[in-house]
């Protein structure tokens, strides 16, 4: 029986010839990481080992984004407890306020993470890096812990759900729209603990910052993992960003999936989800009908704050003023972002339209800070959860977009289009 990218990759990674669906493995760690959030109680577990260092101090990655800058005094706490940690061990990639980004974009970015790599992180969208042709997922703090101390994690081989996407996507299509999509297709539970495997023509169209998108929310969807093809476009970005040399995993010919699902790219409309999950999704067409006036809106995160994210939003608030109602954060993932954004005029195109333009951070994703909202609010986010009191308040509300889609709607004050404006 043949196997699934991600089955190979795992079966390379426990030096075993080949694994099925179901099987518990031990493997080798390319990548061990975690955040201002879970390094701290990461480091209460890895003292309990006994270790005296970490297995690898270049494979051992701590980002301080979510509470960062420091919104208050527990956050500070955190960040020291992981900075002094980050110290003691000598870790070579940790990186602090002024050299941070959002974790999923930055290692990317510094050329951490590479094609056919096993990574875990302490975050639940360490899926991420599935756009690179790797096997990437999220753990809790102790098995952080345990990774950074052996450079090895067990895992049940997931099984897979084969995504086949065909077609050209329409302009104003993101994969934002193609993930909403799928999630909305097929439930948040709809691929409990399998891989998501997206192949098929319909990739060439997407650009990396699509596949980064795409793969980031195959966890709203309950995925163990989401993965692409290292094809042309992923190979060259990994040795642009300077990754180790790119290792290809591909299907084989007779890998079992568990189900297939054909996606015509061609057809599909941008799309939003609604309150409360990311599943309750509808076309821009049927939420234009709605008419759901808004109070903020939030350009950025992990899902949708690279440079093309930040591009599209430039593109279509230049020149004009975000509604008056509307407070509009735009928040760059990496600094390295933040300083295109600056030379390419993005910056001052969203401000002069009236938007605030911040510091990279998770921020109001998770309902830390810069954007929390009130009783009753409403928010259009390009970030990746939308659940009851997600972004503040447990009566507010958020619908999930495409960055197209959200900074048309902070112009026009209500969900709305591109086509619109």
């Amino acid at each position: 029986m043949g196997m699934t990218m991600t089955q190979k990759i795992l079966a390379a990674h426990a030096g075993l010839e080949s694994v099925r669906a179901g099987q518990l493995i031990e493997a080798n760690l390319d990548i061990v990481m975690g955040n201002d959030i879970t390094t701290a109680v990461a480091v209460k577990e890895f003292a309990k080992t006994g270790a005296k260092s970490v297995f690898d101090n270049e494979k051992v990655v701590i980002v301080l984004d979510h509470f960062t800058p420091n919104k208050d005094i527990k956050a500070a706490e955190q960040c020291k407890c992981s900075r002094n940690f980050a110290n003691s061990m000598d870790i070579k990639n940790f990186f602090d306020v002024g050299q941070m980004g959002i974790e999923h974009a930055l290692l990317p970015e510094k050329g951490i993470v590479s094609c056919g790599q096993v990574i875990i992180g302490a975050d639940s969208h360490t899926c991420t890096y599935g756009a690179l042709g790797a096997f990437s997922t999220g753990v809790g703090s102790t098995d952080m812990a345990i990774g950074m101390a052996t450079g090895k994690a067990w895992f049940k081989v997931p099984g897979a759900i084969k995504f086949v996407l065909t077609g050209k996507p329409a302009k104003w299509i993101s994969g934002k729209d193609i993930i909403l999509h799928i999630i909305g297709k097929i439930g948040v539970d709809g691929a409990l603990y399998k891989s998501m495997e997206f192949v098929g023509d319909g990739i060439r169209y997407l650009s990396m910052d699509d596949r980064f998108t795409m793969a980031n929310m195959a966890i709203e969807a309950g995925a163990k993992n989401g993965i692409f093809p290292a094809d042309e476009k992923a190979i060259a970005y990994a040795e642009k960003h300077g990754a180790k040399t790119p290792v290809i995993f591909k299907a084989d010919d007779d890998a079992e999936y568990d189900e297939t699902i054909t996606i015509d790219l061609s057809t599909l409309r941008p799309t939003v989800a609604y309150p409360h999950l990311p599943e309750n999704t509808k076309t821009v067409d049927e939420a234009e009908k709605d008419r759901i006036r808004i109070d903020q809106v939030v350009i950025g995160s992990c899902t949708n704050g690279r440079l093309e994210d930040m591009k599209i939003a430039a593109d279509i608030l230049r020149g004009k003023q975000v509604d008056k109602s509307v407070r509009t954060i735009v928040i760059p993932a990496t600094q390295q972002i933040y300083l295109d954004c600056i030379r390419l005029g993005y910056t001052e195109d969203i401000v002069k339209a009236g938007a605030v333009f911040s510091t990279p951070t998770c921020g109001p994703c998770l309902g830390g800070h810069m954007g929390i909202l009130a009783s009753g609010e409403r928010c259009v986010s390009t970030t990746n959860r939308n659940f009851v009191g997600r972004m503040g308040a447990t009566d507010s509300e958020v619908y999930l977009a495409s960055p197209a889609v959200a900074a048309a709607s902070a112009l026009a004050g209500y969900i709305t289009g591109p086509e619109n404006i």
